[in-house]
Order: structure tokens, then C-alpha cells, then sequence
């Protein structure tokens, strides 16, 4: 057994053998049954208490037949624009700790292995097939919410992302210079489930444009029962358009398996993303 899956087993254990007194809350009032008390991650439908840690392991896959690129951008010659078939599995670990009732801070670190299959039209020195592997990112977040959700207001939050710099020598997977969000959400909940607005602006330190609209999107998350919750939403960046499903199974209080999957509404999102992983919530000293 890798060294990595021990790991995995060794949280997995802690988080199922946590104390039932750690865990233990005041009953939740209607418009929070879908969520709980927490501060909102950047994982879709997750959610994190004061002193709580998450830990997150998982895989996603891109696949996309029309991704635009031009060979300058991949370091050979020619500007014109073309449409490749790409493919990408991407292995990540997240993990995030509730600092108090109000805030939270994340980090996220990822690689991937990914091929371009050029366009027939492009006669570049491109080759038919362009691959590269290796570290794709590392970002880390802060999540603070600014008003918690009551009888008549709703909650609203806000993030600050930075994306540091990555294997800049690797254009198809790398990053080549710092980018960084600042957004902002509301989210309300009723009885047929939780409604959730959000948007940011973008500051990116290798464009041309520097400063543009970043990440938006309306989301909605209904919890099923103690067991599943399930959630969907479209995701935007720019002029790329994503409907994003997911199913959420609570395999123990403290253990949950997220399927995920983003199908593209534009032509310049990716086709398909499924995701697949296995969530770990391990209460602390901290947490009530």
C-alpha cells in the first residue's frame, strides 16, 4: 500500500472513531437544515465549523473536443487559433480549517497529466500530440463570512484566492504568474432547499488584461436525507458556461464521497468534468 493511501486510511480511521461529544450541536433552525452552521468552502455544498478540519482527496478528468489554443501559446510558432482535443486526469488534495464561528482558511495543491491532439488544419511544428505532466497548481483561500443567516436576512460571505505561480516551463498544464479573486456570495435557505449567488472580480499577473470578471455562478443544495444531499448549480467564468451536478453520500458523520460532474453550455468550456473523491471532516479540540 502507497504511502498516500496509508494516510488516507489513518484520517479515515480518526474521523470515524471521533468523539460523539465533539460532534454534538444545538438543534438547527429550518433555513440552515441543508448546511449546518458552518462558513462556505470553495467545494461545492461544503461546509466548515469552528475547529473543524477538512481533508479532501480526489480526482477529476477534463475532456474537451473543441479546446482552443494556438501554438505560440505552447511555445511554437503561429498566433492563429485553433480547436484540439484535450484530455486531462488531475489528482488533487484540499484541505481547510475553520479558524472560528466566522472564518476559514484553505489550501489546494494538484497534478495532472495532459494531452492536446492538434487541430488537422494546424501546420505548425506542434506535434499531432502534445503532452506534458506534472504540478498543475497551489492556491490557498480565505473564507470569511460577513453576516450570518437569520429569520429574515440572508448570510453573506466573502473569499480572497490566490493561485501561486506552478511549472512555468509547462504552458498546456502550468501556471505562469500569480492570480487571485475576491468574491462575494449570498445564500439563503427555505424549506425546498438553499439558494446561493455569487461572483468575484479577477486580478491575473501573466494577462495582458491584468484585471477581469472572475468566477460567478447560482447554486442550489438540498439535503435528501441524513445519508444524501445533493446539489447543482451553473458555474461561469467569463464567457464559459457550466452546468454542475453532484450527489453527496454520508457514509459516517464525519465521511462523506462527492460525485461531481460539470457538462459545458459554451464552446470554450470543457465538455465534461466528472469528479470523484472522499471527503474527511475531523472535529478538534476547537470544535462544538
Amino acid at each position: 500500500m502507497s504511502s498516500t493511501w496509508k494516510s488516507v486510511l489513518v484520517v479515515a480511521v480518526l474521523a470515524w472513531t471521533a468523539p460523539l461529544d465533539a460532534q454534538e450541536s444545538a438543534p438547527l433552525p429550518p433555513y440552515l437544515k441543508d448546511r449546518g452552521r458552518g462558513v462556505a468552502s470553495s467545494m461545492f455544498g461544503t461546509y466548515i465549523g469552528r475547529g473543524e478540519l477538512i481533508l479532501y482527496p480526489y480526482w477529476e478528468y477534463y475532456l474537451d473536443n473543441n479546446r482552443e489554443y494556438s501554438p505560440q501559446e505552447l511555445n511554437f510558432t503561429g498566433a492563429q487559433d485553433f480547436r484540439g482535443k484535450y484530455r486531462e486526469s488531475e489528482w488533487l488534495f484540499f484541505a481547510a480549517y475553520g479558524l472560528t464561528d466566522n472564518l476559514a482558511i484553505q489550501a489546494e495543491v494538484a497534478g495532472a497529466r495532459a494531452s492536446l491532439r492538434k487541430a488537422p488544419e494546424d501546420l505548425s511544428a506542434l506535434p499531432a500530440m502534445y503532452r506534458e505532466s506534472g504540478l498543475t497548481s497551489f492556491e490557498t483561500q480565505l473564507r470569511l463570512r460577513l453576516r450570518q443567516e437569520d429569520e429574515r436576512r440572508p448570510e453573506i460571505w466573502s473569499y480572497l484566492d490566490v493561485v501561486y505561480p506552478t511549472n512555468k516551463r509547462s504552458p498546456l498544464i502550468g501556471n505562469a504568474g500569480v492570480q487571485s479573486e475576491l468574491g462575494l456570495g449570498v445564500t439563503r435557505g427555505f424549506k425546498w432547499g438553499t439558494l446561493t449567488a455569487r461572483g468575484s472580480a479577477a486580478y491575473e499577473g501573466a494577462s495582458n488584461t491584468r484585471f477581469a470578471i472572475g468566477e460567478y455562478g447560482v447554486e442550489y443544495l438540498k439535503r435528501l436525507s441524513p445519508k444524501w444531499r445533493v446539489f447543482t448549480g451553473i458555474n461561469g467564468h467569463e464567457t464559459a458556461l457550466t452546468l454542475i451536478t453532484e450527489a453527496q453520500w454520508h457514509i459516517h458523520r464525519n465521511v462523506f464521497i462527492r460525485f461531481n460532474q460539470e457538462i459545458g453550455l459554451t464552446s470554450n468550456a470543457n465538455d465534461w468534468e466528472p469528479q470523484l473523491g472522499i471527503l474527511f471532516t475531523i472535529p478538534t479540540a476547537r470544535s462544538r
